[in-house]
């Protein structure tokens, strides 16, 4: 566990609370380990992840991880303090996973009516396109006061493990529910090369998997898309600065940041955290809204619960997503930027007595 700098420690706080109750109710023993890490850690000791936290995450079953970075501390190159890129290049997390599912209950901008069936995942590469040259700072040209370089690169190898996962990923989905299965490439092939090769790759490998249905979109018309008639979509996989773009749109569709989990998913490792930062503006007030915390939580369940075929992970998984519905469904809390005051003891509070009754909180 990486709780990290502002919220990220109050939301896991109130996760480490709901992960208890439901690890109760299913049978599950979970050891958790907690770690500092992040832009505080890095201010105070000089080192964002130190080599111990690193240990700890690579022989970890999967991470749980808050939210890190601060407006006012920077490496010396300008660039934020973010662990969690260095652990998605550590770890090989190549896959992330960011849901977009509309939560019972909780408004969103669209007026249309089917906005409550939105129900996607944006599938984001993160181990190259134009977060490469952060990765590798030595491929880019030397920056000046008056020009800077930043570097992109797309390969075959890398392209076709983000497809093959989003097309498995679509099965899955289509297994759970006859009217998914669908894998929507998103790309800019018409402009840059590297994403020409994307395109051609994706078209590759859905040939392989004729039982799933394949289309495709650029960037700049799914963005459009998006907003006009989300709930087309299933499995949406696309290069790691679109995807990062795109998921902040997508959360803005079910009720904000606070929302929208994620997973940073590998061949051998998992980390999961909330999509939002770490909102220092609103840090140690109890305000934050967990429920993406919490939502990332179940995420790490439902991993575990495939990688280890443990049907009781699995289980807590579902209970844990349906006792968040209900509490919303229900109203029995409204957070601050859904125009209430329920803050973050609230919410936790709320889920574990939905996940104790089995019904509306």
């Amino acid at each position: 566990m990486l709780p990290g700098d502002g919220i990220g420690v109050e939301v896991m706080d109130a996760c480490r609370a709901v992960l208890d109750a439901v690890a109760g109710r299913f049978g599950l023993r979970l050891r958790c380990t907690t770690h500092r890490a992040g832009a505080q850690c890095y201010r105070e000791t000089g080192t964002a992840l130190s080599d111990a936290a690193r240990r700890s995450a690579v022989g970890a079953d999967a991470i749980l991880f808050g939210a890190m970075g601060l407006p006012d501390v920077r490496y010396p190159d300008g660039t934020e303090i973010a662990p969690q890129l260095d652990l998605r290049l550590d770890l090989g997390l190549y896959a992330g996973v960011r849901p977009v599912r509309a939560i019972p209950g909780v408004p969103t901008p669209l007026a249309d009516a089917r906005a409550a069936a939105i129900d996607f995942v944006l599938v984001r590469e993160q181990s190259e396109g134009w977060f490469y040259g952060r990765y590798h700072p030595e491929v880019c040209p030397p920056s000046t006061d008056d020009i800077a370089h930043d570097v992109g690169r797309i390969t075959r190898a890398g392209s076709e493990r983000l497809f093959e996962f989003s097309f498995r990923l679509a099965a899955r989905r289509r297994a759970r529910d006859a009217g998914q299965g669908r894998v929507t490439c998103v790309d800019k092939a018409n402009v840059y090369r590297g994403l020409a090769l994307f395109h051609r790759v994706f078209w590759d490998v859905a040939k392989r998997h004729p039982d799933i249905a394949a289309d495709h979109a650029y960037v700049d018309a799914m963005a459009l898309n998006l907003v006009r008639q989300p709930w087309r979509y299933d499995v949406v996989p696309t290069e790691n600065q679109f995807g990062d773009i795109l998921s902040d749109l997508g959360a803005a569709l079910i009720g904000g940041m606070g929302m929208a989990p994620s997973g940073d998913i590998g061949d051998r490792h998992a980390l999961f955290q909330p999509a939002h930062g770490t909102a220092p503006d609103i840090a140690g007030q109890g305000k934050a809204n967990p429920t993406a915390m919490i939502l990332s939580a179940a995420m790490m369940l439902e991993w575990l619960g495939e990688r280890h075929g443990d049907a009781a992970s699995t289980e807590a998984a579902g209970e844990l997503t349906r006792a968040v519905d209900r509490v919303f469904a229900s109203r029995a809390v409204t957070t601050p930027e859904l125009g209430g005051a329920d803050g973050t003891a609230a919410v936790a509070k709320a889920v574990i007595r939905s996940l104790e009754a089995g019904a509306p909180a």
